[in-house]
């Protein structure tokens, strides 16, 4: 019912744009012949087994895919394309029953058809455009560790249309190209197979901060995942972390592949919380006078 409805929709208004002029009863009488009413209902029952033979494909892939997962992927897909395929089907064959074949007819669908392509392949030729232009400026590569849009992973394929990042979940998400031609792109590595993370430490201002500026340093340095061509910075500051006062080290060092770049984070952090625990190094904590200010 709703291919039919979308038909006499897109006929209609084709017909009124064409004769440019409010509609009269001159040309709805114009338009009532082109249908072939004798059809309309075939036309009506035709949607209604569609509709019917889809939702029993939907229960049957359902509970074949709940028994059989292994083939679940397979299932959907060809599902998919069935869907497709019947749309289509059932679409043609609605409107060949229906409506009276003319050039006048075959004109409106040919000018409506035309006006639906441009607007669909608009986005398409812009992604093309911005496709090139992404791999003439090379803002980033395959293989770059890169943020955009708040997404965070891999760069894996450049497509004229579009580019498909991996995230740290595993996840692929597929990107338009024209998104990277007017948003921020960060790259971590920029093509080096190296990349700098940062990882921060918080201890109390009563700390030995001297010392705990070492013990990053070493905890780093003796990482299996360090790149040790390149520096490891341990900075210091004094900072508000939740309305505490505290001093913040911020170690930065290069790990030797970006695909380490999370167990390498999880080696410092462990490395370094255990030997704050051997010489007693304590983070943050309420200061008395902050307790005292705030009771009162």
């Amino acid at each position: 019912m709703r291919i039919l409805i979308v038909l006499l929709t897109v006929l209609f208004s084709s017909t009124v744009f064409a004769t440019e002029a409010i509609p009269d009863v001159e040309s709805l009488q114009q338009f009532a012949s082109l249908i072939r009413w004798s059809g309309v209902f075939f036309s009506m029952v035709i949607v209604f087994a569609t509709w019917l033979l889809l939702r029993f494909i939907d229960s049957v892939v359902e509970n074949v895919s709940n028994q059989f997962v292994q083939y679940r992927m397979v299932l959907q897909k060809a599902q998919s394309f069935f869907q497709f395929f019947m749309y289509v089907s059932s679409g043609l064959i609605v409107f060949m029953i229906s409506f009276r074949i003319n050039d006048h007819i075959l004109a409106l669908i040919g000018g409506t058809l035309a006006v639906s392509v441009g607007f669909a392949l608009k986005d398409l030729a812009a992604s093309f455009i911005a496709g090139l232009t992404v791999m003439i400026d090379r803002p980033f590569q395959v293989g770059d560790r890169v943020t955009f849009e708040g997404n965070y992973g891999d760069i894996t394929t450049i497509g004229l249309r579009s580019v498909r990042m991996r995230t740290l979940n595993d996840d692929i998400i597929t990107i338009p190209n024209n998104k990277f031609l007017n948003e921020v792109v960060v790259s971590g590595n920029y093509g080096a197979l190296d990349m700098q993370v940062v990882i921060p430490f918080f201890v109390g201002l009563d700390q030995d901060i001297n010392l705990a500026r070492t013990l990053i340093q070493e905890a780093a340095s003796s990482s299996r995942y360090i790149h040790l061509p390149k520096p490891v910075v341990v900075l210091v500051k004094q900072t508000i972390t939740d309305n505490y006062l505290a001093i913040q080290l911020t170690c930065k060092a290069y790990v030797v592949d970006t695909a380490y770049e999370k167990l390498f984070e999880t080696d410092i952090t462990l490395r370094v919380m255990e030997e704050f625990h051997k010489h007693g190094i304590a983070a943050p904590r309420i200061a008395t006078s902050q307790i005292n200010y705030q009771s009162n």
